[in-house]
């Protein structure tokens, strides 16, 4: 089962699959298999992330700039949906084995600590708490195990934030704004990848790839195929842009992101079961049935929903002043950075 989760999120383009050398590293790396954490599979391969993208970018409102709905603007984010995911090769281990975990979420051991909180490493500090008082779970427990998918989602709204309250700062100014612009379509790209993995429930639970839970009185799939059937498979066969955006939701931006964020996962956490019920009554095999075409297609619409209005609330959101760190808040303050100047 690690190994193939672990094959599942290494990726070669057809060039490195012809070289031998690359060839070798693979053989090589299954020997480090036991000493690498198991991350998650893929999210909806290149052409679900791609779709979802692109869709979100094409139905953003009339309030963001006008730099972000231009066609070469379009065709960026598309681009970056799979982009993640293109850092997720044993060519470059060190950057596939730390941020793999960002892509899943396994809701059933990381509910054991209870409300998760908003910052990864009180997050990374409460999982580590459990291990101890958990000891019959420890090994399940590890963070890279339990995955990070809400905080590297947080983390990089916030950095798209900070980008738009730049570029209104030298919009005010007339300045060039031209680099700040190549930012932001970064960060609005690279945080459609993992709104996209939220939308995929084998994302957010540990029967991500087959049904691993003792209790399986309703028979479903225990075989290490059903993630990639769904997600890739079934979407690059069936799914077309025509069949989502019907599905894709009115624009509502939200004013707490974090909140909204998981909302939006932990429902996604709801539809496991039906996913594997569908997959049960052979709804993702071949050309699928109505009701799996239906289901993806609903998943899919729910990723562009979320990245477009996340995209759209960041923009909104970077209008507002920043707090001072003397001013009090919701959250508990971080002390200011360290200036290298003094040290």
């Amino acid at each position: 089962m690690a190994v193939t989760r672990y094959f599942r999120m290494s990726r070669y383009t057809p060039r490195m699959k012809r070289n031998a050398s690359a060839r070798l590293r693979r053989l090589a790396a299954l020997a480090l298999l036991p000493l690498l954490p198991v991350p998650s599979c893929f999210g909806w391969g290149s052409t679900g992330h791609s779709m979802i993208n692109r869709l979100a970018a094409e139905s953003l409102p009339g309030d963001v700039p006008a730099f972000l709905k231009t066609p070469d603007a379009i065709n960026e984010i598309e681009y970056l949906g799979p982009e993640p995911d293109r850092w997720r090769s044993l060519a470059e281990p060190e950057l596939n084995a730390v941020q793999a975990p960002d892509h899943f979420i396994d809701f059933e051991y990381a509910d054991i600590i209870g409300t998760l909180p908003r910052r990864r490493y009180e997050y990374i500090a409460a999982l580590t708490a459990a291990e101890i008082t958990h000891p019959d779970k420890a090994r399940e427990l590890q963070p890279s195990r339990v995955g990070f998918q809400p905080y590297i989602t947080n983390e990089v709204w916030e950095r798209l934030k900070s980008a738009m309250r730049d570029y209104r700062e030298l919009t005010a100014k007339h300045a060039d704004t031209r680099p700040v612009e190549a930012a932001i379509l970064f960060y609005a790209g690279w945080l459609g990848h993992y709104v996209g993995d939220g939308s995929q429930p084998l994302h957010v639970s540990i029967n991500y790839n087959g049904w691993v839970l003792k209790e399986n009185p309703n028979g479903y799939t225990a075989e290490h195929t059903i993630h990639a059937k769904f997600e890739t498979t079934f979407v690059d066969a069936n799914l077309k842009p025509t069949d989502v955006q019907p599905l894709i939701s009115p624009v509502h931006p939200v004013s707490d992101e974090w909140d909204a964020y998981m909302a939006y996962l932990r429902h996604s956490q709801s539809l496991v079961e039906q996913l594997y019920q569908l997959d049960k009554q052979k709804g993702f095999d071949g050309a699928g049935t109505p009701e799996g075409k239906q289901f993806t297609a609903e998943r899919l619409a729910a990723g562009v929903s979320m990245l477009r209005d996340l995209i759209d609330s960041a923009w909104i959101e970077s209008a507002k002043p920043v707090p001072q760190w003397h001013e009090p808040s919701g959250e508990p303050s971080a002390a200011p950075a360290k200036s290298g100047s003094g040290l």
